[in-house]
């Protein structure tokens, strides 16, 4: 097994440890077993080859440390990282949001460093919205957690040409659609740097090429899955309540967005946290 050790400058504010706070309660994309050590540590399927890596990463100052071990291309699965991470992205002006925007800079407040984490690529956004589908998120989790077990290889969710050639017995057409899923992969239609490279809608058509993802699965495709910073998510009732409250009745996302860019999937993902975390907070008084 190969090892590799990468530095990376992240530009602008950013914190590991907010950010893998953030990640370790967002069901999905749950760390596999248990901490070990200071860092992040996480394994998944590096695109392309589609082999498994495993990436520790920890923050010193504005750099993060990132060592990988692993079978396959250690290079991809590096910039894979930065982008789940969203380390690649240029954050310098992100401060500037909340200076315009003060309930952006109430969240930025509360949430320091925090930069939004994804699935580790769109292929794993797409295989969990199909195993979402009309079930509660703890009956999804368990669904993915069972693929894990069974296809899957130290943690990582089963590669696209594995899960393409297994018999699943999912609930509904779940096994249809995720066959879709790992064959689109397989056939480069859910590539992480190519739907970041071009306009949101562009790419939420793209993935809505694949069977069983409709709009708000191919939106979350792209925003949690490419990771892309400044995407506008249309189709979350929640962020859209979130709105009406804290902007006031009557504002709408589209408009109050305007002064996010090129941050608008940053500020929408700090309105959201600090809605679940206040949710979590009633429910356990």
């Amino acid at each position: 097994m190969a090892r590799r050790v990468a530095e990376f400058e992240v530009v602008g504010p950013w914190s590991l440890e907010t950010s893998q706070r953030f990640w370790e309660g967002f069901t999905p994309a749950a760390l596999a077993g248990e901490p070990a050590g200071p860092g992040l540590r996480t394994a998944f399927c590096a695109e392309g080859d589609w082999r498994r890596a495993e990436a520790e990463v920890t923050q010193a100052g504005d750099t993060a440390h990132v060592v990988l071990t692993g079978d396959g291309d250690l290079d991809a699965a590096a910039g894979q990282t930065c982008r789940f991470l969203a380390l690649d992205v240029d954050g310098d002006g992100w401060p500037q949001v909340g200076r315009r925007d003060p309930v952006i800079g109430d969240a930025q407040a509360r949430l320091p460093g925090l930069r939004p984490c994804g699935f580790h690529s769109p292929y794993e956004a797409a295989a969990w919205a199909v195993l979402a589908q009309r079930l509660r998120i703890v009956q999804a989790a368990g669904l993915r957690a069972e693929l894990i077990a069974r296809y899957g290889e130290g943690g990582a969710f089963p590669p696209p040409h594995t899960l393409a050639q297994a018999g699943l017995d999912l609930p509904g057409r779940k096994s249809e659609y995720l066959h879709a899923v790992a064959e689109a992969a397989l056939d480069g239609l859910l590539d992480g740097t190519a739907l970041r490279a071009v306009d949101h809608d562009e790419a939420v058509q793209r993935v809505q090429q694949v069977k069983g993802l409709g709009p708000f699965a191919a939106e979350l495709v792209v925003v949690r899955g490419a990771n892309a910073p400044d995407a506008l998510p249309r189709h979350e009732r929640r962020l859209d309540a979130e709105i009406a409250e804290r902007y006031g009745p009557g504002r709408t996302l589209a408009e109050v967005a305007q002064s996010w860019r090129p941050y608008r999937t940053w500020a929408a993902v700090h309105l959201r946290a600090l809605r679940e975390q206040r949710t979590h907070e009633i429910a356990g008084r």
